[in-house]
């Protein structure tokens, strides 16, 4: 049997042209090593795979070329590895620095890299200080870690720190491609675009998941191979959730979730995808930030597409939904519950069957006008109201609406009806009923005629006063008295036609504006004017002119009578 190396032993870079992803450092590397600039102490930092140690051991090789050596000299008395993890002690450390006093028998370096810098120990650091800041001219220290955080400062600035960068998946991508080409293996565009999303920029795990998934399918590697061996959701499963929810589809969205979890999968793992579903599918919307998608031409394509079904609202709606059940996923005590209700927000946004309210209002033309919403005419009925004798009512059309609210406010005389019959028979016809219906006249009237129609006669400071306090009185009498309080606690001030009130705590102010309708509607009709609005502010200063301390209280009622003080003085009485 055949030894088998791994892709990312086999595949590693040589040279500086061969490393994926870090054009930047390797360009300053090969400029510092050309120009005769580059320092005795380099600091590699940056995430698991991506290529500082490979950068170290082909900048290594390179300061002892001198062009004469062939390719294949890898000069390994001249290069030292150290594991900082297993040797982080003070004694390895000077070990260390004895060997570094001792010349390179081969080439014009030694190259010291230590791995893992950051395990090593407080002392370990405080004793490589002095060597790492003065080595001989013919010693160079490569650093490499993944946390420069835990490294002591003092060291930090001894180094010229290269900081590398995650390796984006199109680049991922494009270096499989190459080793699948190499490897004679015919692999999808989507599946290569999914291992390099799995790998989380790095490139050699990058390398290890495509060794697991040629191991599992082959020669042939496929995009649902890939995902069945990685156990990930692949792009079809959102773009399917995706099609339900904008359909209003809750019973198969939520079997489809079942059959999701039936799988193995992460309720979280799914609805975090979700989110960043959409985020692809808003940014499909403008063509400047398409390039932001990381996936394949096909799939974009389907992106493109079901981003034309969706509108911008829903897709900000449904991000704030599935990032809110994301953040309370973890705390949650019913986790897939959560995740259902989610799901069903998500399908119920675009949902305007039973959301809508069958019911027929009447909406007054002054709500338009606030909206700034010009309503849709309505005809109005050609009614007018005439006397006929013996006071009995009847309309008639062709009746002007101040004429038309005038003969509707008018007392209405019921007829006298004589029945010589030894039972005495009831009415049909009642005074509530010819109330109520004279009442309903009054309000249909309130929106059927047109805004310009209405009466708007000029009201008069007093006039107002002496309507609110009937109002007021009525509020009283029925009960009301808390709302009959708050009216009587500030006197309303006309300027306009807009009434201003002002109160002491915000309090006051909310229960008024429940009770503004009938209120309003009552002013409007009392003073024939329709254009009245209401006005109500709150300032806190007002409350200062009521008594709150028993002093207080003692000096307003010393004001209403100065006898109290006399009263108070001679039976020596306290406040």
């Amino acid at each position: 049997m055949e030894h088998f190396v791994v892709s990312a032993r086999k595949y590693r870079p040589q040279t500086f042209k061969d490393v994926v992803g870090q054009q930047a450092i390797t360009n300053t590397l090969l400029n510092a090593i050309k120009n005769n600039h580059l320092a005795q102490a380099l600091l590699f930092t940056g995430p698991r795979g991506v290529g500082k140690t490979t950068c170290a051991r082909i900048l290594a090789k390179m300061i002892n070329s001198d062009g004469n050596t062939s390719e294949d000299e890898d000069f390994a008395f001249n290069i030292f590895e150290l594991d900082a993890a297993s040797n982080n002690s003070v004694d390895d450390i000077r070990s260390l620095t004895d060997q570094v006093r001792i010349p390179p028998q081969v080439g014009k370096y030694k190259v010291y890299i230590i791995d893992e810098v950051h395990m090593l120990s407080q002392a370990a650091f405080n004793a490589f200080l002095k060597t790492l800041e003065e080595p001989p001219k013919h010693c160079i220290f490569i650093l490499a870690t993944t946390e420069k955080h835990k490294i002591i400062p003092t060291i930090l600035s001894r180094c010229q720190i290269f900081d590398f960068k995650r390796i984006t998946v199109t680049d991922a991508k494009e270096y499989l491609k190459y080793i699948a080409k190499e490897q004679d293996v015919t692999a999808e565009d989507d599946a290569l675009h999914i291992i390099a999303q799995k790998a989380d920029g790095a490139m050699r795990d990058a390398l290890s998941i495509f060794d697991r998934v040629v191991s599992f399918s082959g020669k042939n590697l496929t995009r649902q191979a890939v995902t069945e061996n990685l156990n990930v959701l692949d792009y079809e499963t959102y773009f399917t959730s995706t099609d339900l929810i904008l359909e209003n589809k809750i019973p198969e969205l939520l079997v489809q979730f079942n059959t999701i979890l039936s799988k193995g999968f992460d309720g979280h793992h799914y609805i975090a995808g979700l989110a960043s579903h959409f985020r692809d599918l808003m940014v499909c919307k403008n063509p400047s930030t398409l390039d932001l998608l990381e996936v394949g031409e096909d799939t974009k394509q389907k992106y493109i597409e079901q981003s034309q079904k969706t509108s911008n609202s829903f897709l900000m709606k449904g991000i704030q939904l599935a990032n809110d059940c994301d953040l309370k996923y973890k705390t949650s005590k019913n986790q897939r519950l959560l995740v259902e209700l989610t799901l069903m927000q998500l399908a119920s946004i675009t949902f305007d069957g039973e959301k809508k309210n069958r019911k027929h209002f009447i909406i007054p033309p002054s709500y338009f006008k606030a909206k700034g919403i010009t309503p849709i005419p309505v005809n109005k009925p050609k009614t007018e109201v005439i006397k006929a004798p013996e006071s009995e009512t009847v309309l008639k059309e062709n009746l002007t609406p101040k004429e038309m609210l005038s003969a509707v406010a008018e007392p209405v005389a019921i007829p006298k009806i004589s029945i010589n019959k030894p039972s005495k028979v009831t009415s049909g016809l009642s005074l509530k009923s010819i109330r109520e219906k004279k009442e309903h006249l009054i309000r249909q009237m309130d929106v059927v005629i047109d805004e310009d129609d209405l009466p708007k006669e000029p009201v008069t400071q007093e006039a107002l006063t002496k309507a609110w306090n009937v109002y007021t009185d009525r509020m009283d009498k029925k009960g009301e008295k808390i709302m009959a309080s708050i009216l009587q606690m500030d006197a309303p001030k006309l300027k306009d036609t807009t009434i201003y009130l002002t109160y002491s705590n915000n309090t006051n102010k909310i229960e008024l504006e429940r009770a503004e309708f009938p209120l309003m509607a009552f002013l409007k009709k009392t003073l024939l004017n329709y254009d009245l609005k209401l006005d109500i502010t709150v300032n806190e200063e007002v409350a200062k002119k009521y008594a709150f301390t028993p002093q207080e209280k003692y000096e307003k009622l010393k004001e209403k009578n100065p006898n109290i003080e006399l009263l108070r003085k001679t039976f020596g009485l306290d406040i």
